[in-house]
């Protein structure tokens, strides 16, 4: 079936990717897949960022790393099954650039029901799904 699966998550709504959790985790048990995790902090405009405090993107990165990691840590796979990377960007971009990157065969995410901004904007996911290198499961969210 998938061999490595990537999953998208917001650091800042970690808990809404539970379902893509489950999911990965079935297909890594049953599957014998690797699951790569992913969270993309957004970049900050340079005027935004002059007024931060010193190190304040490095703190960042960090706590999103050690939630990557709580993360994981929960999942019910086999050892040596989960990694994870962060990256600084445009969430679609990152998503997919990391999904070619890794060579990950499916990304697995969760999304939003659609609302009106998404009609004038777009949503990720709908960036994800036209431009992804690879299979795209998306699972539909509260």
């Amino acid at each position: 079936m998938f061999k490595k699966i990537l999953i998208p998550l917001d650091p800042a709504e970690p808990g809404f990717a539970d379902d893509a959790l489950a999911k990965a985790s079935q297909l890594a048990r049953d599957y014998g897949a690797k699951i790569h995790l992913l969270a993309v902090c957004p970049e900050v405009q340079s005027f935004v960022a002059s007024q931060l405090p010193e190190g304040w993107q490095k703190r960042e990165i960090e706590a999103t790393t050690l939630i990557l990691e709580e993360l994981a840590a929960k999942l019910d796979v086999p050892a040596g099954a989960v990694d994870s990377q962060v990256r600084m960007g445009t969430v679609y971009h990152e998503v997919i650039e990391e999904a070619e990157m890794s060579g990950c065969d499916l990304i697995l995410m969760t999304s939003h029901k659609p609302g009106l901004s998404t009609y004038f904007i777009g949503s990720n996911a709908a960036h994800i799904v036209r431009h992804a290198p690879c299979s795209v499961m998306v699972l539909r969210g509260d």
